[in-house]
């Protein structure tokens, strides 16, 4: 291995680790030794101490090498939530990654090759980690988290580190947010890399993808209630590695700290009800989308839909198995290099973004101050619009839904929102979401808060309860819109 990477051909030495390893796992059930994982380590951060002077060829490697962990910090979001957090790196970017379901800060510097991953990201950048609230050090949260609540942890983090705009990387479940946070605040995202991501999991019949989702669902849902901290959960994320003992405890213990089986079984009921495919219009940064061919957790077909309906995204497809961050799990090489070629190419021009995803509120009532001051404790921007209603954009519809009840829809008063795509210019806010939010406050009976089907869809885990009100067309779109009305209470 040593000649190989000093021949440079690190690709051929890494490829021999592989192979040592197989043949290890196989026939004698047993892991690399320490001197052995850290060369491979050093290869993989291209470590200028293998290639000082020739002799190292003749010598074996060194002790491992005592990389600090980054010191952990905390972020306090508006909502009181302590959120967990570590800088790595230097350099003209920032590069925040956004983790999946489980996550620990701790314990990824545990293993070589996923902390081998992360320091080799955080020479690109400026790289900024976090568990999400509910896992690792953060925060344990007293119910579900909405996609809203998760954004705001980002937007926590960002400020505790400084960090203006920024290289959103969402992995596995943090995709969702990631995409649903670079559509709603375009001004904070410098560009946008998605791994073994989806913009919904479950079947659809206007979704070609997620027909082999439900089985992993249920295989997931039994392992957090019956077997969790066993480490099964490998059987999903890394099948190649399931037959390792090392491996299997390394996911055992993660499953026991990272997260309660509880909340991996709330964030799993969530997980089934996300779609954010209304947000991938709205995206307007340089976006990489990268999938592994293997992944039983997220098929190819979600990141290849990705990649089909963000403009001008580019898809990068590779062997291996859902866990980017474990480099033996496929070409980290090749992978890398993506990223950093990507990288390389240039960020959005930071400018005032022409379209962003924003929800809107009609309600059918004549505007007042009081309504105003209303509109802007809930962090709404008014709209002029007809003098018999109260019209207004926010980032996130929970923001609006909360303004509606606040509002006091009663009486003959009604309300319609809609989340979509909006064009911002000088004269203000325009564009085909304000008309389908009229046509939907037009539908709403007195008293009544009627949504769209895509605000139900990006309030995934609030806990609002939606009352089905059909289909309709709306204005002069060809389109059914299904709508349903907020549940009192």
């Amino acid at each position: 291995m040593l000649a190989l990477y000093q021949s440079d051909r690190q690709a051929d030495a890494l490829r021999a680790y592989l192979d040592v390893r197989a043949t290890l796992a196989t026939e004698l059930g047993i892991e690399p030794g320490p001197l052995l994982r850290d060369l491979h380590a050093r290869i993989l951060r291209q470590d200028p101490d293998l290639r000082t002077t020739a002799q190292a060829r003749d010598r074996p490697p060194g002790p491992p090498v005592n990389h600090a962990v980054p010191q952990i910090r905390y972020a306090r979001t508006p909502d009181g939530v302590h959120i967990a957090y570590q800088v790595l790196g230097q350099g003209g970017r920032d590069i925040i990654f956004v983790p999946g379901l489980m996550s620990h800060l701790d314990l990824l510097w545990e293993d070589v090759e996923t902390a081998g991953f992360f320091r080799r990201l955080a020479t690109l950048g400026r790289l900024i980690l976090f568990d999400k609230r509910d896992t690792g050090l953060s925060d344990r949260a007293v119910g579900d988290c909405t996609l809203e609540e998760r954004m705001g942890d980002v937007l926590a983090v960002m400020r505790a580190a400084g960090s203006r705009r920024a290289v959103l990387f969402g992995y596995s479940e943090g995709a969702p947010m990631s995409i649903l946070f670079t559509a709603t605040y375009p001004r904070r995202v410098a560009a946008l890399v998605l791994g073994s991501a989806a913009a919904r999991w479950s079947p659809a019949p206007d979704y070609p993808c997620g027909r082999d989702t439900p089985p992993m669902f249920e295989a997931m849902s039994d392992i957090a209630a019956n077997r969790w901290g066993q480490g099964e959960t490998i059987e999903w994320y890394l099948p190649s590695r399931s037959a390792s003992p090392h491996a299997r405890e390394l996911f055992a213990r993660f499953e026991r700290l990272a997260v309660t089986p509880g909340a991996f079984l709330r964030m799993l009921a969530m997980i089934r009800e996300i779609d954010v495919r209304a947000a991938l219009p709205a995206i307007s940064v340089p976006t990489l989308v990268i999938h592994r061919l293997g992944d039983r957790i997220t098929s190819p077909c979600h990141g290849r839909y990705l990649a089909a309906h963000i403009d001008g995204a580019r898809y990068f497809e590779q062997p291996g198995d859902h866990s980017l961050r474990f480099a033996s799990s496929g070409d980290s090489d090749a992978l890398f290099d993506e990223i950093a070629d990507f990288l390389a190419v240039g960020a959005a021009p930071d400018s005032e973004p022409g379209h962003i995803l924003a929800t809107v509120l009609h309600v059918r009532t004549p505007p007042s101050e009081a309504a105003a001051r209303l509109v802007a404790r809930h962090g709404g921007q008014p709209l002029a619009g007809p003098g018999q209603a109260v019209l207004a954009t926010f980032s996130t519809p929970g923001q609006a839904i909360r303004c509606a009840q606040a509002l006091g829809v009663t009486g003959a008063a009604a309300c319609g929102i809609h989340s979509g795509e909006v064009t911002l210019d000088r004269d203000g806010v325009r564009g085909a979401a304000v008309h389908i939010t009229a046509c939907v406050a037009a539908l709403a009976r007195p008293g009544e808060i009627v949504v769209s089907r895509t605000v139900r869809d990006l309030l995934a885990g609030a806990g609002y309860v939606f009352i089905d009100r059909g289909s309709h067309r709306l204005g002069d779109s060809a389109e059914e819109w299904q709508l349903f009305a907020v549940a009192p209470g």
